[in-house]
């Protein structure tokens, strides 16, 4: 009988053993990916960390589980900091994850010291209660205090977050999803019901852990994870451009060379044909000189939107620039309806050549898309991060399959002939990549279509000079 009941004892340990080293692939794998993919963002970061350290609570219970710590006096210490670790750093970090995800507006000066003020209550329960033990690897009693705040009060302002672009909202979903359940079964079952004595509830946090996961993946390759997809996707649009320019560039200096030759061929034979007085031949070659031209234009205007973009950046007032580029359409815009939000007097250093030409791009896409009756929306603002120039019209817009192919290279949703090469948007795209920026897309059928141009200010460094265009021109009148 007792042979029986250990035997179910080892079946049970070792279930334990398998769920933690789950736990502990799943949580590490995450904070792995996140730092590979899209590690500059400080959201990605932190919720790294907050994988991380879950990860390190994981490590501790397969230590005592397996390998019976308390006999190696160095194995007990990395137990003992894996544990503590673990209940201490993911409250902190998940804090400062949820802070990151949906900012909340304050003084810089108190952004600063934010995370110092955060690590106060961590830093109390270090020094003023009792250390590591098995059974009390933390003072449950004095952590539930703030770590309950902490998690419910990152968990609310995640949930809150508003997205700017309602096409990022499922975005925001899987986010949603995939951390909040995890984390409020983490606080329950870690914090408060330790604190009411219930001990070692951890082991139950393996199945809100291998749902978080599930939808991390899922995520990662549809709508996307706090812009991972969207990194993958940036990856594969880069790698087609690069081939492209590649492309275009052999492809340019080999029919350059050729349509030379009909060129130097052509003149002459036209010259031959007004000696001989021949207007049948003349105007044959008249057509073969204008069609070589043809050729020649086209390849060199394809090469010019594909070369890769060197950029020269220089002081330009963001406001000025889009008010002249658009204005610049004049009676192209007849019979459309431009509303402007557009303040000057915030400079950056961008190239002012290369960014006016993308934003033309994109009016130009507008103007074709509304065939001269519409509304066309342009306007400039910030967020805290960014500044974004924002171009939208009331045009025929694109379907979700249109949409997704947008920034393919020689992808157009124009009909006809002409020089409609498909490679506005994804000039558009490029240059922003260039610029440390993005370039945000939204569009249905029927709805329009919205453009945002996105120049990061620690990239560009927009600044407002000290009195805006506006006030000097009050200040003069």
């Amino acid at each position: 009988m007792e042979r029986f009941v250990e035997n179910d004892n080892m079946k049970i340990r070792w279930k334990g053993v398998r769920r933690m080293a789950f736990v502990l692939v799943a949580l590490w794998s995450v904070a792995v990916l996140l730092l590979l993919v899209d590690g500059r963002s400080p959201a990605s970061r932190l919720l790294a960390a907050v994988c991380f350290f879950g990860g390190a609570g994981a490590l501790a219970s397969l230590l005592d589980s397996t390998l019976n710590p308390s006999e190696s006096s160095g194995l007990y210490a990395v137990q003992a900091a894996s544990s503590v670790a673990s209940y201490y750093g993911v409250p902190y970090f998940f804090a400062l994850f949820a802070l990151a995800y949906r900012p909340v507006p304050m003084p810089r000066e108190w952004r600063k010291w934010l995370p110092l003020l955060l690590f106060l209550p961590v830093a109390g329960c270090l020094l003023l209660t009792p250390g590591y033990t098995e059974t009390f690897p933390i003072s449950f009693r004095v952590a539930v205090w703030w770590a309950v705040p902490y998690l419910l009060g990152g968990s609310s302002l995640i949930l809150t977050k508003r997205s700017t672009y309602r096409g990022f909202d499922r975005t925001h979903g899987v986010v949603c999803l995939a951390v909040l359940p995890p984390a409020l079964f983490f606080m329950t079952l870690n914090y408060l019901l330790p604190s009411l004595g219930y001990l070692r509830m951890y082991v139950y946090n393996t199945l809100m852990v291998l749902l978080g996961f599930g939808i991390f993946l899922v995520g990662l390759f549809t709508y996307g994870f706090l812009g991972v997809r969207l990194a993958i996707d940036r990856r594969r649009i880069d790698s087609t451009l690069r081939a492209v320019t590649s492309g275009t560039a052999i492809l340019n200096h080999a029919i350059k060379n050729d349509v030379g030759k009909m060129r130097l061929f052509g003149d002459k034979i036209r010259a031959y044909a007004e000696a001989t007085d021949q207007p049948e031949l003349l105007e044959d070659i008249r057509t073969v000189l204008a069609a070589s031209g043809h050729i020649q234009e086209m390849i060199s205007r394809v090469h010019h939107r594909t070369e890769d973009l060197a950029i020269r950046p220089s002081a330009t007032d963001l406001g000025v620039l889009l008010r002249d580029t658009v204005r610049s359409f004049g009676p192209r815009l007849q019979g459309i309806v431009v509303n402007e939000s557009v303040p000057e007097g915030w400079v950056c250093r961008i190239d002012g050549a290369q960014v006016g030409e993308a934003i033309q791009n994109v009016v130009a896409n507008a103007a074709d898309a509304m065939e001269g009756g519409g509304k066309l929306g342009v306007r400039l603002f910030e967020t805290k991060r960014d500044w974004r120039v924002e171009i939208s019209d009331t045009g025929r817009g694109m379907d979700k399959k249109q949409l997704a192919r947008a920034l393919e290279p020689f992808h157009t949703t124009k009909s006809g002939q002409g020089l409609h090469f498909g490679l506005g948007l994804p000039y558009a795209y490029h240059v922003m990549r260039k610029h440390g920026g993005e370039l945000l897309l939204r569009s249905a059928p029927g709805a329009g279509t919205t453009v945002c141009f996105v120049l990061p200010k620690r990239a560009v460094g927009v600044h407002r000079a000290a009195v805006s265009l506006a006030e000097r021109r009050n200040a003069d009148s």
